[in-house]
């Protein structure tokens, strides 16, 4: 009995049919796949068209600039840090726990300032807290 020797042969694949299913499910993707927009918030600020109040005696003016240095009552305060903004604002208030903390801070200010004067001013036991607004004069 004589055996045929068989060949060799390679598997090969068929990349035809792969293509066809992968076209297949790219087209499924790109249609059933959501857009959405990144939009800005449109958002319009209030104004204040309230008469000027009077000038308090204990009242605190906290700025905050577009970098994100303090300043309580026109002194700048050294660093950046929720404590030394407190203890500034605990030396100003001279111990008074009924005095007014403004926050003027600028348009470009980071939002993480402000909240930091906000901390700050609650470290200190200052809990009358407002805000400065520009004046809608034209």
């Amino acid at each position: 009995m004589k055996f045929r020797q068989r060949r060799s042969e390679e598997p090969e694949i068929n990349l035809i049919p792969f293509i066809d299913v992968l076209l297949v499910i790219l087209i499924f993707l790109m249609l059933s796949t959501t857009y959405s927009k990144f939009t800005e918030l449109q958002i319009s600020l209030p104004v204040a068209d309230a008469e000027k109040l009077k000038d308090r005696p204990r009242e605190l003016i906290v700025s905050v600039a577009a970098d994100g240095r303090y300043g309580v009552n026109g002194q700048a305060v050294e660093g950046r840090a929720v404590e030394l903004l407190s203890a500034a604002l605990t030396q100003a208030a001279g111990g008074q726990t009924d005095t007014v903390v403004i926050v003027s801070a600028d348009a470009a200010a980071a939002h993480q300032s402000v909240v930091n004067v906000m901390d700050a001013a609650r470290r200190a036991g200052l809990s009358k807290l407002s805000f400065a607004a520009q004046s809608n004069a034209q």
